[in-house]
């Protein structure tokens, strides 16, 4: 804590904003010299630095960064919108992610500073093994959040290239690092689902427990659209995160956050725990949603509550 700045997080992150502005980076700069919270960054590293499993990852996912990507063609590849949108499967049936989706972009989702001559964003989500994930906080699952942020930069670097190939430009957007834009918003936008009081998204197909990137183009992709299955008031009955947080850190109903009222992760209380254990994931872990074959049942029972209430 001697490494903590003077600003708090919330108030980088714009708790209790009521305006809108842009988002700001505030933890996973790429320069973290250029963030209040930088020293904390740095110091992340020193935890456990020499553990295999973690090691072993981040090289991986460095060879995958450090791989060029392809010329772009001169010949532009022409497909209907819808085509070019059904062509993304291709990457969930080679293994490569487990879902894909597209969405024009909104400027309001880049983060403050930054700008692309793109308009449309693909979104990817790539799924934790449950049962290494469950381990959260040990090393672990640790090993296995560097994993999926691996294949997570191998899909959007593959189809990026795929692009790039057929005369499109593209941008992969990669994590653990932010990139131009936060990738929630677009992969709420584009049909994921919805956002979880554990402040993650949550799918009906993989719970809380993936992680996303993404590629911005000019390439023509039909958008997928939004998915919401009823989540808040599920969330708001439910207490399971909040009580397997160790610092206390999720808040029990939502916060106005720049403008906007939706769930929040107290930065402050929850940036401490999570750099002593070298990475967290308990909240994610934890959640009923993440737990296998368990999310498509709970959106169906939704969907048949919602079915019945409107027909009230």
């Amino acid at each position: 804590m001697e490494c903590a700045p003077e600003i708090s997080g919330n108030a980088v992150n714009g708790l209790g904003e009521e305006k809108f502005r842009r988002p700001e980076i505030v933890y996973w700069s790429p320069d973290p010299d250029a963030i209040p919270h930088g020293r904390l960054q740095r110091w992340f590293y020193t935890v456990n630095p020499n553990e295999p499993a973690i090691v072993e990852q981040r090289a991986a996912r460095q060879k995958i960064l450090d791989a060029p990507l392809p010329d772009l063609s001169e010949r532009q590849v022409e497909r209907t919108p819808e085509a070019w949108t059904e062509a993304l499967q291709q990457y969930v049936s080679a293994g490569h992610c487990e879902q894909v989706g597209a969405t024009p972009l909104d400027r309001d989702w880049l983060f403050e500073g930054q700008e692309t001559p793109f308009s449309n964003v693909i979104v990817i989500g790539v799924q934790h093994d449950y049962e290494a994930i469950s381990e959260a906080p040990k090393p672990r699952a640790g090993g296995e959040v560097m994993r999926q942020y691996s294949r997570a930069a191998f899909a959007a670097k593959a189809i990026a290239g795929w692009l790039r190939r057929s005369g499109w430009d593209a941008d992969p957007v990669t994590g653990p690092m932010a990139g131009k834009i936060t990738l929630i918003p677009p992969a709420i936008a584009s049909g994921f689902g919805e956002l979880g009081k554990h402040g993650s998204l949550i799918t009906p197909e993989m719970g809380a427990s993936f992680r996303l990137s993404a590629v911005l183009t000019d390439a023509p992709f039909a958008p997928t659209p939004p998915r919401p299955f009823g989540l808040d008031d599920f969330c708001l009955s439910c207490r399971v995160c909040e009580d397997a947080c160790p610092p206390e850190a999720i808040f029990p109903e939502k916060q106005t956050v720049r403008g906007e009222t939706k769930w929040y992760v107290d930065f402050d209380k929850c940036l401490p725990f999570f750099n002593q254990t070298h990475g967290c994931a308990i909240c994610i872990a934890e959640c009923p949603w993440s737990r296998p074959g368990v999310g498509i049942k709970l959106a169906e029972k939704l969907a048949r509550r919602a079915g019945r209430l409107a027909a009230v």
